[in-house]
């Protein structure tokens, strides 16, 4: 999108004008292969032409470097800053610790393009902490005690926190990229819901971890533990990167199924979202003899909740987003049933 109100000197019309910043695709030739990289180019707002404005050539030069980076799967200076801060290393250090030459991460910082074979280790370093620890037990020698020591603790500590399973961590990062924000109460409801119409359709869970009946709903104890850790927002906290990509490792119809449930129930918030599973089968039949006081270590079976979803697809044709919205309109006014029946006439 154009930017109005800054002015340069334009070379057609001799005088200061005002310009635009637009996008343009250009075409350039690296190591004997095209790309078509978008770049910021400033256009004058009174003749058309292109313009020449300070820091223009650098702002491009990092275009082109990331959109490379990205078209052949390279990490990017970023990437390997959040690796730096994950594992509280230094450059120096964790070039040694991954069994590189001591320049070689000072160098990609300073903007040399790695190759294929390093971006790949630096790629799995960032998004498995039990790769880390592989690495830095194997160069274990080149590393001081204390650099070792305190890579070794933040490796250990977050392998802990992400005990969550691939296949979970994969659902999770597929989420966050479809939505824009998501609270830890949201997520969790998601999460279940994604298990239910998934089992429901294909016969087996997208992901093996057990769902737990608490006070607020379906939860997932591991995703409850990791996202308690993020103190702020999980996408600003370096240790995120954990997550980032792996969504790519999900198949087509785990991120069709994904896809119905955030544009339909993603639409909703966590209060929301709270109210239908407590009027659905797997949380009632749970809470059965317990009722607000229900322990949090009751389990809400993968069976149960398969079994309820084939119903609901029966009756509602869960595959299609319009089969869920109508389902969630009916839950949603079972909910304001229910609510206003406890509350009881004259309230």
């Amino acid at each position: 999108m154009a930017e109005k109100g800054r002015r340069d000197f334009c070379i057609e019309c001799r005088e200061e004008t005002e310009y635009l910043l637009r996008k343009t695709d250009i075409v350039k030739k690296i190591r004997d292969k095209e790309y078509t990289f978008g770049i910021t180019v400033a256009v004058c707002a009174e003749c058309g032409g292109e313009m020449s404005i300070p820091g223009l050539i650098d702002k491009n030069v990092r275009e082109i470097d990331e959109q490379y980076r990205a078209a052949e799967g390279l990490v990017s200076t970023d990437d390997i800053e959040k690796l730096m801060k994950i594992y509280k290393i230094g450059k120096a250090p964790l070039s040694l610790a991954l069994g590189f030459g001591e320049v070689t991460i000072p160098r990609y910082l300073e903007g040399q393009v790695p190759s294929k074979e390093y971006s790949d280790i630096v790629k799995a370093a960032l998004t498995s902490p039990s790769y880390m620890k592989r690495k830095l037990t194997e160069n274990r020698e080149k590393l001081t005690a204390a650099a070792y020591k305190k890579a070794m603790a933040e490796a250990d500590s977050i392998e802990r926190l992400f005990s969550v399973s691939d296949k979970m961590r994969r659902v999770i990062a597929y989420v966050f990229e479809r939505l824009e924000e998501v609270t830890p109460l949201m997520l969790q409801k998601l999460l279940y819901f994604i298990q239910g119409i998934y089992s429901a359709l294909h016969g087996r869970p997208i992901f093996p971890e057990d769902c737990r009946a608490w006070i607020h709903g379906p939860v997932y104890p591991e995703v409850y533990d990791l996202f308690r850790d993020f103190r702020y927002n999980p996408i600003e906290d370096a240790r995120f990167a954990l997550l980032e990509g792996t969504e790519d490792s999900l198949t087509d119809e785990e991120k069709r199924v994904i896809d119905l449930v955030v544009n339909t129930f993603g639409m909703y918030g966590g209060k929301v979202l709270e109210k239908i599973t407590h009027n659905e089968e797997p949380w009632t039949e749970a809470r059965k003899g317990y009722g607000d006081s229900i322990p949090s270590s009751e389990f809400l079976p993968k069976e149960r909740i398969m079994k309820y979803y084939i119903a609901v697809n029966r009756k509602y044709g869960i595959d299609t987003e319009e089969g869920l919205r109508t389902y969630i309109h009916d839950m949603l006014e079972k909910a304001s049933q229910t609510i206003g029946a406890e509350a009881g006439p004259g309230t």
